[in-house]
């Protein structure tokens, strides 16, 4: 696969922010084309809110693409609130945003976390999805999680996971995903950032297949750390407010919708297991193994694969 780059740097032609009614307010962004193909562009995390590289992904004369930032990040306000910040309140500011630019049906592409929102969104309203693509798998089953929070990752960055057990102590240690959250609701903000850092830090420094310093740098930012961590782990301690294995037993939902999986082979945020996972549960959809790749969107095989899918669903291919 040659590597192909990204779009060139565009701005948004509309902004503003969604009133969800239950306090929070959620930034939208429209880039691109507003006659064009619609889509919606999900960030991870959760907690992580969008930049200007992920509007790239489109090419900007074909495509209408409505980006945002979830409840509590990014640009939303409150920062870092936990309220009423739940997948499904998630789900329905989706579908609140496709209404208010007035779109029948859209594109759904998500990462990450942003990919299991993007489940979550298109098995209950596979109606509204023209199409569906995801990179990096995660459907925050329990083993998941415990694979990069406890007992897994750990044996791959032994010397990376060490910075992130320092905030815990030694008797905690048997439920980091808990211990964490209560460092990180502490009425202390002090205490709050040193492990909305730890927590952050460690992601940045495991999600390429390669070191990229950084990440590290950029996640351990205090602003963006705080709602990344406490938002991320609010998830995590609730199990992503589903049922155990929710997404994979209802992805015979999907089954109507072109897709395509996106899955770095080295992986170790979100490993190639449930990528495969999903790709039984949902063989329609085409599955692309980049082999020479972790977790992150920038990593070359990975943008590459993922610009190709966004070409041929506009209606051309290179």
């Amino acid at each position: 696969m040659r590597h192909r780059p990204l779009y060139p740097p565009i701005e948004p032609y509309a902004s503003g922010m969604l009133e969800t009614g239950d306090g929070h307010q959620v930034y939208w962004e429209a880039c691109g084309n507003k006659e064009g193909k619609p889509a919606v562009f999900l960030h991870g995390g959760p907690g992580g809110g969008c930049n200007a590289q992920q509007r790239r992904y489109f090419d900007p004369e074909r495509y209408n693409v409505i980006l945002f930032d979830q409840r509590g990040c990014g640009r939303s306000t409150p920062h870092a609130s936990l309220e009423a910040n739940t997948t499904w309140h998630l789900v329905a500011d989706i579908e609140a945003l496709r209404e208010l630019h007035g779109i029948d049906k859209w594109l759904v592409f998500g990462g990450s976390w942003g990919s299991c929102l993007a489940l979550a969104y298109a098995e209950k309203h596979p109606d509204r999805v023209s199409e569906l693509i995801l990179r990096g798998v995660f459907t925050l089953r329990g083993s998941e999680l415990a694979w990069y929070y406890q007992n897994g990752a750990c044996w791959l960055f032994p010397d990376y996971w060490n910075d992130f057990l320092a905030p815990i102590p030694e008797d905690e240690r048997g439920d980091l995903i808990a211990a964490y959250h209560r460092r990180l609701t502490h009425e202390d903000r002090a205490v709050q950032i040193e492990a909305a850092r730890a927590w952050s830090i460690w992601e940045g420094r495991t999600i390429t297949l390669l070191p990229n310093p950084d990440f590290a740098a950029d996640f351990g930012e205090e602003n963006f750390a705080l709602a990344f961590a406490r938002i991320e782990n609010h998830y995590f301690v609730n199990a992503g407010f589903l049922e155990e294995g929710q997404l994979l037993r209802d992805a015979g939902r999907l089954k109507d919708i072109p897709g395509v999986i996106v899955q770095g082979r080295y992986d170790a945020a979100t490993p190639m297991r449930t990528a495969y996972d999903l790709h039984k549960a949902w063989p329609e959809a085409e599955f692309t193994i980049i082999d020479d790749a972790g977790h992150a969107f920038s990593e070359p095989g990975i943008r590459s694969a993922l610009i190709e899918a966004t070409d041929r669903f506009a209606g051309h291919a290179e």
